[in-house]
């Protein structure tokens, strides 16, 4: 028997901040509002655009073409670098504005949230969820500022929210209920559906499906054998009809860093530092969440578009920087490196909680796990990097803060 719509009340808001980047460095400086702005990794020509203001958009500039071809599209458009700090602001001041309406919040990335409305006092008094949606607009432009926009979208599950939330942007509030889903569905490409790519859509029209409303009226096992080929055929099935599947919170396997090298090299020692960074970084994550982990991943790309991969277990636990780094080094030196790197990143997999952890044999021992826990205390307090390895020394401007966007980091 077919599976029917969730008819349920939709109580699932999906809020984002429209183009996140370039509006926030936009109102931080009122002299490039309604310029066409672009923020990139890089500012060199091959840089890659991270974030297009609207005003860039209706030039062509997209998200992921170079700079280079941003200027030909966009003559006098303003590149700017990242400032992960503006955006981590914004992203607490726009968590700040929703937890006034309720604690049940998922931030998904920097730019955007999740707000399950079933507990909510606003709910609760009878204020449709409509109006919310504007008072968040209204609340979010007092703490961000004026020219910050944010959409809305409302839906009975995550997908359905994040679909609304996408229909009229910017600045746009819409709900979708199951009363007119197939209306919806009916004027949308499949591209149009949140996690719906091209080489998804090509899998979707190789089984016979070319539109939304074909890949709602799909059976199970035709989604189950045809397409997705498993699991993943009865989440769509699932999803496309309102009913949540993505709110599972699906255990933790890995922590990672990656970097995009400005200046490409070969040589080992300079790789042998930017390893001892990432190392760092990708340590105080595990650490920070209570994990140490059994297994390390090392990855390059080189100039020629070639790849190189390799990992390994290991029989003591990963925990400290420097733990992870001997075990990645040890990688590296087994790998060949025809040409310069463009690209390298290190994983920690195989993860178990640190704690309890048996304690020395000798109390007053200063152990690897209470130094590290010291060192990060110290960073947390003043600042990254405020003690650091000395094969880290000068490396101030080497592998940046990141931030996550959308489903990304940069």
């Amino acid at each position: 028997m077919d599976l029917e719509l969730n008819r349920a009340e939709p109580l699932i808001m999906h809020v984002d901040l429209n183009s996140c980047f370039a509006s926030i460095e936009q109102q931080a400086n009122p002299l490039i509002r309604n310029c066409p702005v672009g923020v990139a990794a890089y500012d060199t020509p091959k840089g890659i655009i991270l974030a297009a203001s609207y005003d860039a958009k209706a030039k062509g500039v997209t998200v992921g073409v170079s700079v280079q071809e941003a200027r030909q599209l966009c003559p006098g458009i303003i590149i700017l670098k990242p400032d992960p700090d503006k955006y981590f602001d914004a992203h607490n001041r726009f968590k700040k504005v929703l937890l006034k309406y309720t604690n049940e919040i998922t931030p998904k990335s920097v730019d955007e949230f999740v707000i399950n409305f079933n507990g909510s006092t606003a709910f609760k008094n009878q204020i449709p969820l409509e109006e919310i949606g504007n008072r968040i607009k209204r609340d979010v432009k007092n703490s961000l500022g004026e020219y910050v926009t944010i959409n809305v979208g409302i839906g009975a599950n995550r997908f359905l929210a994040k679909l609304a939330a996408g229909l009229h942007k910017p600045d746009g509030l819409d709900k979708i209920t199951a009363a007119d889903l197939r209306n919806i569905y009916g004027n949308l490409k499949l591209i149009d559906l949140p996690g719906i790519s091209y080489r998804y859509a090509a899998r979707l029209n190789l089984a016979g499906i070319h539109s939304p409303l074909e890949f709602l009226d799909a059976s199970l096992p035709k989604l189950q054998r045809e397409v997705f080929a498993g699991i993943n055929g009865f989440y769509w099935y699932l999803r496309l009809r309102g009913h949540e599947i993505d709110a599972i919170d699906f255990k933790r396997k890995s922590f990672g860093q990656q970097y995009a090298l400005g200046h490409k090299t070969a040589n080992e020692q300079e790789l042998s530092r930017l390893l001892m960074k990432l190392c760092e970084k990708t340590g105080r994550r595990l650490r920070a969440a209570g994990y140490q982990a059994h297994g390390i991943h090392l990855w390059m790309t080189f100039m020629d578009r070639s790849y190189w991969s390799k990992r390994q277990r290991v029989h003591m636990p990963l925990y400290t920087t420097q733990d992870i780094f001997m075990a990645s080094e040890h990688l590296l030196r087994t790998a060949t490196v025809p040409f310069p790197v463009t690209h390298i990143g290190v994983t920690v997999y195989g993860l178990i909680p640190t704690t309890p952890y048996q304690l020395g044999l000798f109390n007053g021992r200063l152990d690897k796990y209470q130094l590290a826990a010291a060192i990060d205390k110290v960073n947390n307090c003043y600042g990254e990097f405020t003690l650091t390895p000395a094969l880290m020394a000068n490396m101030d401007d080497t592998i940046i803060k990141r931030v996550a966007f959308g489903q990304h980091s940069f």
